[in-house]
């Protein structure tokens, strides 16, 4: 797991939480970022924890799946247009855009829920 980014100080609460820190620790493979899943395609560790959609843009592994809804923590992106912004039109399309069916294909396919 990394030591920095949303998914990394997640992940080390968590195992503080459940009283495996010290166990997990001492045989984790971290670093302070990217993705993490390279480490488990390079054969550096045997499991990775990150975000799902870092973990599907690495060749190579597996997804096993989220964590259970009960220790998971969602990250919810936004979208919005400054009052005033040079091309307001251009950016309200866009978000339109992203809340398409056509998108949300493209959005679940990168392991992430779209807009509902």
């Amino acid at each position: 797991y990394t030591q920095e980014g949303a998914s990394g100080l997640h992940f080390a609460r968590l195992i503080e939480q459940l009283g495996i820190g010290a166990q997990v620790r001492a045989k984790a493979v971290r670093r302070a970022g990217g993705l993490i899943g390279e480490l488990v395609a390079a054969g550096e560790a045997e499991l990775a924890v990150q975000q799902i959609s870092e973990l599907l843009a690495v060749p190579g592994i597996e997804l096993a799946g989220p964590l259970p809804s009960e220790i998971q923590l969602v990250t919810v992106s936004c979208i919005g247009v400054f009052a005033g912004a040079e091309h307001a039109e251009a950016a309200r399309a866009l978000a339109r855009y992203l809340a398409s069916p056509e998108a949300a294909r493209v959005i679940e396919a990168k392991g992430l829920e779209p807009l509902r």
